[in-house]
């Protein structure tokens, strides 16, 4: 195996620092997830965003297109865990059964982790907005990314205390 010598320099030109730095923050933005990257945050973002679109149009079916399709589906939250899409589905047109209900919904802090090439985790923050309150609170989702995109295979979805 061939050994590395790195040479101390002590003295670079501005401008050669300059574009070495600049360099550098290009290299880290890259690893972020830059466009023209592999990196699955800006299409996980827009199917959160789609999400949040559906939901403030009382479109719960619309809202559920950004999990998987499947009984596998597991979701969490308020000391219960509901397995399935369908149950799933089931569950959110009961706790919302109209739109005063289900108020306006935004996702902010989100940050996506990938891990893999077909698997992400994202944590983020929920909010209503609603008539009479504005419940909020964190979640935790896991996402794989398969024929239709990237999609949500387990929430777990906790609420803040008043």
């Amino acid at each position: 195996m061939k050994s590395l010598r790195i040479r101390r320099i002590t003295a670079l030109p501005a401008a050669v620092t300059v574009t070495l730095a600049l360099l550098l923050v290009g290299a880290v933005q890259g690893v972020r997830g830059a466009p023209g990257t592999d990196s699955p945050a800006a299409p996980i973002t827009r199917l959160l965003e789609d999400q949040a679109t559906a939901w403030n149009r009382g479109d719960i079916e619309g809202f559920m297109a950004g999990y998987e399709p499947s009984e596998t589906l597991r979701f969490a939250s308020g000391g219960d865990v509901t397995r399935g899409w369908k149950s799933t589905l089931e569950r959110y047109r009961s706790r919302y059964p109209d739109t005063a209900t289900m108020g306006r919904l935004s996702f902010t802090e989100l940050e996506v982790t990938p891990l893999g090439s077909d698997a992400a985790v994202v944590f983020g923050q929920w909010r209503l907005v609603r008539g009479a309150d504005s419940p909020h609170g964190l979640f935790t989702l896991t996402l794989r990314k398969g024929g239709q995109g990237w999609r949500i295979i387990q929430d777990h979805t906790s609420s803040a205390t008043p």
